[in-house]
């Protein structure tokens, strides 16, 4: 069985979301997903409009999802090294250098999935920022 594992903040559910986790659930038997919790969001990003329960309950309930994880950082290192994945699934536009080390040390593979930049969750905060100004 071919573990992959895969890791979000899933803020504001949108198609770059969608098409990054069945991709990634493509490439083997058993997909696992980090959420990030909102203190491993905050290392790098804003705040999330959507708390983690609620991102959590969100994900977990995709077809696409065997099981639902919280990733306390926003590496997810800890969680590659306890679930040992066969895969990691990262997104082009950042790469987690660590885990991906860990990764040819336990023999795996990473895979770069491509970033959707036309589809965030900032781009969607944004637009409904916009029609609420109008």
């Amino acid at each position: 069985m071919i573990v992959v594992y895969a890791y979000v903040c899933g803020d504001i559910l949108h198609k770059g979301h969608i098409e990054h986790l069945k991709n990634a659930r493509a490439l083997g038997d058993k997909l696992i997903v980090g959420v990030l919790t909102d203190e491993a969001v905050m290392e790098r990003k804003p705040k999330p409009v959507m708390n983690f329960d609620e991102r959590f309950d969100m994900i977990r309930s995709l077809k696409w999802i065997d099981v639902a994880v919280a990733q306390h950082t926003y590496s997810p290192l800890d969680n590659v090294k306890a679930l040992k994945p066969d895969i990691l699934v990262e997104a082009t536009d950042h790469k987690e250098q660590p885990a991906n080390e860990y990764m040819d040390v336990i023999g795996g593979r990473v895979f770069a999935m491509p970033y959707y930049p036309n589809h965030s969750s900032t781009k969607v905060k944004n637009k409904v920022k916009g029609s609420i100004d109008e």
